[in-house]
């Protein structure tokens, strides 16, 4: 059995009012290209790709952007409603195809997230939520997002971590924009790292240890420098002067950083690049990789990224037992899928 634990979709009756926004000009790139990939919104053309890997459920969300691009925060909290209910639709009238759902929150009003929260899990059953690794530029550990936090360690469900940067993220102090794509290649993964970062020094995993946060990406870029997050970041302020201090002054831990940064847990979605998946499982450990495809965002549009993350999954040196925990059984425990899986 395969779950796949990352994997984005478009409802259709979501997706229809998705295409139709024309006053929010951070949509309209996605717009655009999200348009040329049918399995986004085609179910039967996604489930003809689903076909080829035998025993294969997804666990579907809100394809990007996020919802805090849509416009004013009514507007956003409108679409996250649309979106879950769409979700959990599909989830019901596909058993064999979806094992659930992560759910959409827009956090531009954290007090409308947590009312969304409440109703994606108390009714919709959702298993998790999908976030961003900011909003509106903002970090995520600012104080008005403790209340989401808390409430989300409560709930035992899982965080879908997803990166969000754009070409207006330049590159070097003196340009305006990135160029050749690096906000996307590097960019992301930098967006995913710094999120984990401010998440560990800012305190949210020593005051709320429950959370279970999935980075995307196979963990980003921390599994590949855990030389300067471990030893490195031991040394921490060793590097800043006195009168800059206030730069690395965080909450109390109790703990080496590189102890947090293996709390978190991390998805097999590295494109097909074995040694690099490879480095994610020996830093997180196989109890903490789930198997997860990033589809259908892959040249062929669908089916490549699974069938390349399932390749170097078998050609890696793994125990069935671990094979088996990175497939299905970690999400299964994780997720509380087990009456389902």
């Amino acid at each position: 059995m395969k779950i796949d634990a990352f994997c984005h979709l478009l409802p259709r009756a979501y997706a229809d009012r998705f295409f139709a926004i024309d006053d929010a000009p951070a949509l309209r790139n996605l717009q655009n290209r999200t348009r040329n990939i049918p399995a986004l919104v085609d179910l039967d053309v996604r489930f003809r790709q689903m076909d080829e890997f035998g025993d294969y459920r997804q666990i579907i969300n809100v394809a990007a952007p996020p919802l805090e691009d849509f416009g004013p925060p009514g507007r956003c909290a409108e679409f996250a409603r649309l979106g879950n209910e769409s979700l959990a639709g599909l989830v019901r009238d596909h058993p064999d195809r979806f094992a659930g759902f992560c759910a959409a929150v827009s956090l531009n009003d954290v007090d409308r997230a947590l009312d969304e929260v409440d109703y994606a899990f108390g009714e919709l059953g959702a298993l998790g939520v999908q976030i961003y690794s900011h909003v509106d530029g903002h970090p995520l550990d600012e104080p008005r997002f403790d209340p989401f936090w808390e409430r989300l360690a409560a709930s035992g469900k899982l965080i879908q971590v997803h990166p969000n940067r754009t070409a207006a993220w330049p590159d070097y102090p003196s340009e305006s924009r990135s160029r050749f794509e690096i906000w996307w290649t590097f960019g992301w993964e930098y967006d995913l790292s710094a999120f984990m970062a401010r998440m560990v020094f800012s305190g949210v995993l020593e005051r709320w240890p429950e959370l279970k946060f999935l980075i995307h990406h196979g963990g980003a870029m921390v599994p590949h420098f855990a030389g300067r997050v471990g030893p490195g970041w031991d040394q921490l302020g060793a590097r800043t002067p006195e009168s800059e201090k206030a730069d690395v002054e965080g909450y109390p831990l109790t703990k080496r950083p590189l102890d947090y940064f293996k709390m978190f847990y991390a998805d097999t979605a590295c494109f097909g690049a074995e040694d690099a998946l490879r480095t994610s499982i020996r830093f997180f450990g196989a109890d903490r990789v789930l198997f997860a495809s990033d589809s259908p965002y892959d040249p062929e549009k669908g089916p490549g990224f699974i069938r390349a993350t399932i390749r170097n999954l078998t050609d890696l040196d793994l125990t069935d037992d671990e094979r088996a925990a990175i497939y299905h059984g970690n999400v299964t425990r994780l997720t509380d899928l087990g009456v389902r899986a």
